[in-house]
């Protein structure tokens, strides 16, 4: 499986933990950026991440900002992507089982490392249930 991966300044450092880590699960691994911890726009990461994820290029995305609400609010401006705001394991299960979150966005300020390791494990671990859930999905497109 191919994830793409994006953090602002903010969640660079679990950013850069974290794909070595997962491609030790044997995850290939596409980093977006950012290169570093000095200030930069989240969306300039975000847009590339949800085009990939959008066009196949990778089949899931992973993204990190301070609280993650920019991070999200950003992905969900594109209409192929369904990005999800986890800050614990149990909203990780979620997002994918209820809502098919092709990308899982976590506040790098608010969890710990070892907490965002469990949340990504959790959300790839985790299959989307459909019934009832499919439908809701379905109306979540604005035309």
């Amino acid at each position: 499986m191919k994830i793409g991966i994006c953090s602002d300044h903010a969640g660079f450092d679990y950013k850069s933990r974290l794909i070595p880590w997962l491609q030790g699960k044997g995850y290939q691994m596409v980093d977006f950026g950012t290169d570093s911890t000095v200030s930069m726009d989240y969306s300039d990461v975000a847009h590339p991440l949800a085009e990939a994820v959008e066009s196949g290029k990778v089949d899931l995305g992973i993204a990190l900002c301070g609280t993650g609400n920019g991070m999200a609010m950003t992905l969900n401006k594109h209409r192929g992507i369904r990005a999800g705001l986890a800050w614990g394991s149990e909203i990780g299960r979620l997002v994918k089982a209820h809502n098919n979150a092709n990308v899982l966005v976590m506040p790098a300020r608010f969890i710990s490392y070892r907490l965002a390791q469990s949340i990504v494990k959790t959300w790839l671990e985790t299959s989307f249930e459909g019934g009832r859930h499919q439908r809701r999905i379905e109306k979540m497109v604005c035309f």
